[in-house]
């Protein structure tokens, strides 16, 4: 497949040549979004954003990246930004609930969430991993989720995320202490043994 000439194709108001770039990708980066929302629905709202704005900026892709890097730079931003959003309506959840009623209830992710790449056998660990994700920076986790969760390599999550390859793997190391801090209070019996890996 010819990411580029696909591109062109979009650019060019191709709905087929869309099509044929979300039966590419459209599956990891659902994936990556689910990594971020832990919810379906939000995902697939999401993974539907995210091909509408590759359809109507095609047009503005300079090719200075790979079109997998600006995919992906896509596909984090609009995750960040859910994730801003979310943490915005839930301050104001809290706030409006002092003084009103009956509120209405904001949709929080399932506490029974599993990322549909995990094993079976490792379904339990994946809940408490993806809970202690949360408590990340925004950076931290993009590094962590990037290279560790979807498997890309330091020098493409380095180009999504506008880094140095350095920085990236910094940022890799730090989260996983603080993740090891965190999932030692779910397994305080581990202790330091507990290794912090995407299998």
């Amino acid at each position: 497949m010819n990411e580029k000439s696909l591109l062109k194709s979009i650019a060019l108001g191709s709905e087929e040549a869309l099509e044929q770039l979300y039966n590419h990708y459209g599956d990891r980066v659902y994936n990556t979004i689910i990594s971020y929302t832990k919810n379906a629905e939000d995902s697939e709202e999401l993974l539907h954003d995210v091909f509408i704005t590759i359809y109507n900026t095609a047009r503005t892709f300079q090719f200075n990246s790979s079109v997998s890097t600006w995919i992906y730079r896509i596909t984090v931003n609009k995750s960040l930004d859910f994730l801003r959003k979310q943490k915005s309506q839930k301050r104001q959840g809290i706030l409006t609930s002092l003084y009103v009623k009956d509120t209405s209830e904001i949709k929080y992710e399932s506490a029974d969430f599993v990322h549909p790449g995990v094993k079976l056998e490792n379904k339990e660990d994946a809940k408490l991993l993806f809970r202690a994700i949360d408590t990340l920076s925004e950076h931290q986790k993009t590094a962590f989720i990037l290279t560790q969760i979807e498997g890309l390599p330091q020098k493409e999550v380095a180009e999504i995320m506008n880094q140095t390859r350095k920085s990236v793997e910094s940022l890799v190391q730090r989260a996983k202490v603080n993740l090891r801090k965190e999932l030692e209070k779910y397994y305080p019996e581990r202790g330091k043994s507990k290794n912090i890996t995407s299998d």
